[in-house]
């Protein structure tokens, strides 16, 4: 359920929240108050598409934000993108600057427009002005179908991807034959290349050090040499000046102990001098200044750089490029048994494919004859006189495949006896379609509870938006609409705008939205009704700008007849 609703510096409001409770939500005012402002800033902490036009004018961000009741799906999108939960209820606040640019909170936490996409399907579900059913393209029609019945299609789509792997793999091998048979050349010389080359991983960096040693080995020979003689050899050496002192600190020893420390450490030193010196003559005389080596270095590396210039930037990659190469010889060499096995999969994914989507077919054909009788009924007590059905049809042709299955599903209605059956954009009345759309909404929210109870991991929407789903009806239609609105309220949260007073009288909390000039600036403000400022809303709705007496009574008649 929503909580709370703010926004500041949104378009034209300046700072306004709002708390919402339980049941039916109504919010209402003069045409132009901004009443779908607060709606449209709700679908922006949903995951709509943000931009710099709603920043109010002077100031340098706009910010939205609202508290939703937790859910358990909530929760776990929430784990799953590493956010913390805040107790039972989940924060979510929308910073848009004046630039365009935008931040995204959720509990007090950086976060991205896709988490609150996907919380969006566990916390609440937008009808909005502009979404009529006229407008429904295939998708939309089937995921409503779907929605009701709780049908899932992830084994079609799992079916489905394997499928498309391989008739694209196989559609692959089968084309450009003669490109393929031209580059078999090509590859075969430089799997060959490479092959004859026999690298070895790392062998690169020893031949480099390697090198190195060989290109300066007088050096290097006279380097170890002289620290041998240093440390050692020569008459002035480290070690004989070591043992001429150490020879004076044992004498000390003896006359006194404190030196015996002194004395080892000396001794230390002097042995690892003469480790030290043994170790450089060691080196030195392995050391042997070969030219033939060394050009044998030469060329090896630069053999490696020719490779490496030609299939990778380093010995590894060319190495890898090679068995790369030789993969697609191998699938030329065995072309045509791997198109036998290729073409056998194929047809065990097809076969694969189309028994889920027949099940899927069977699961949408029942869910179809169920929603169409449920919307019949709900659109016919919405002052109608109407036929209405769901049609599926299987598409078995493999053009008409996909991840969802291979149906279509049109909605289809009959306004008036003795008419036949037409797409619902085929309608006329802007009125019939208003009531045909609450009514297939209605059915579908009511047949989707039914199919998700006992199921724990179904998480429907707990608050349901309407944005003056009223147009173009009146009368009696407008009260069936309203009552229709109350019973939806009684198992969900439902938050609607309307014009119509109607339908007003059945709110469970009734908030009006007015637009005022305040300062030289046009500010919006909303606030809750009730008593005497509900029966006056309600009369202003009736009678206009002025309200009448009659209007009040009027009023007063329509909310005890609405049970409030």
């Amino acid at each position: 359920m929503l909580l709370e609703l703010r926004a500041e510096n949104y378009i034209v409001v300046d700072h306004s929240t709002v708390a919402f409770g339980p049941g039916l939500n109504l919010l209402t005012g003069e045409t132009g108050a901004g009443k779908s402002i607060l709606i449209d800033a709700l679908a922006l902490l949903l995951g709509e598409k943000a931009s710099a036009e709603v920043v109010r004018h002077g100031a340098e961000r706009a910010l939205v934000a609202c508290v939703f009741e937790a859910t358990a799906g909530a929760l776990a999108i929430l784990e799953a993108n590493g956010l913390d939960a805040a107790g039972e209820e989940i924060i979510l606040r929308r910073e848009i600057a004046s630039n365009g640019k935008g931040r995204v909170f959720v509990n007090n936490q950086a976060a991205t427009v896709s988490v609150l996409r996907a919380l969006a399907a566990e916390l609440a579900l937008i009808h909005a002005q502009s979404d009529t059913l006229g407008a429904f393209d295939q998708a939309q029609q089937r995921s409503l179908l779907d929605r009701s019945a709780g049908i899932a299609s992830e084994a079609v789509g799992t079916a489905y991807t394997a499928w498309s792997a391989l008739r694209e793999k196989l559609a692959s091998l089968q084309s450009d034959e003669q490109d393929r048979l031209r580059m078999a050349d090509l590859w075969r010389f430089q799997a060959r290349e490479i092959e004859q080359a026999r690298l070895e991983p790392g062998e690169e960096e020893k031949l480099l050090a390697e090198k190195r040693v060989l290109a300066n080995a007088e050096k290097i020979y006279a380097a170890a040499m002289g620290a041998h003689d240093v440390l050692y050899d020569s008459a002035t050496s480290a070690e004989v000046a070591l043992r001429a002192g150490l020879k004076q600190m044992e004498e000390l020893l003896r006359y006194d102990t404190r030196w015996e420390e002194a004395v080892q450490q000396l001794a230390a030193a002097r042995a690892t001098v003469g480790d030290l010196s043994q170790q450089a003559r060691e080196f030195a005389e392995k050391i042997q200044a070969s030219p033939e080596r060394l050009e044998e270095i030469e060329d090896r590396l630069a053999l490696l750089d020719k490779l490496k210039r030609k299939y990778g930037a380093s010995v590894t990659e060319v190495i890898a490029y090679g068995e790369q190469v030789r993969g697609k010889l191998e699938e030329i060499e065995n072309r045509d048994q791997l198109l036998a096995d290729l073409t056998t999969q194929l047809a065990q994914a097809a076969k694969g494919y189309a028994a889920a989507a027949e099940a899927l077919t069977e699961l949408r054909s029942a869910a179809a004859k169920r929603l169409a009788k449920r919307a019949e009924t709900e659109i016919n007590q919405l002052a109608m006189k109407a036929r209405f059905e769901i049609a599926v049809t299987a598409q078995h042709e493999e053009s008409a495949w996909s991840a969802h299955g291979w149906d279509t599903v049109d909605y289809r209605i009959a306004t008036n006896p003795g008419e036949p059956l037409k797409p619902l954009d085929k309608i006329a009345s802007g009125g019939e379609m208003s009531r045909v759309m609450l009514a297939l909404k209605v059915s579908v929210e009511e047949s989707a509870n039914a199919a998700a109870k006992g199921k724990k991991k179904t998480q429907l929407p707990r608050t349901l938006v309407f944005d003056e789903i009223d147009i173009g009806i009146g009368g009696s239609a407008a009260e069936a609409v309203g009552q229709k609105l109350k019973t939806l309220a009684r198992g969900q949260q439902v938050l609607c705008i309307t014009h119509l007073p109607q339908i007003a009288a059945f709110a469970d909390q009734h908030y009006l939205i007015e637009k005022r000039e305040q300062a030289g600036r046009t500010r919006t403000s909303i606030h809750p009704l009730s008593g005497e400022e509900r029966r006056q809303e309600i009369a202003r709705m009736l009678s206009g700008a002025q309200v009448t007496e009659t209007s009040l009574k009027h009023a007063e008649q329509m909310l005890k007849s609405s049970g409030k």
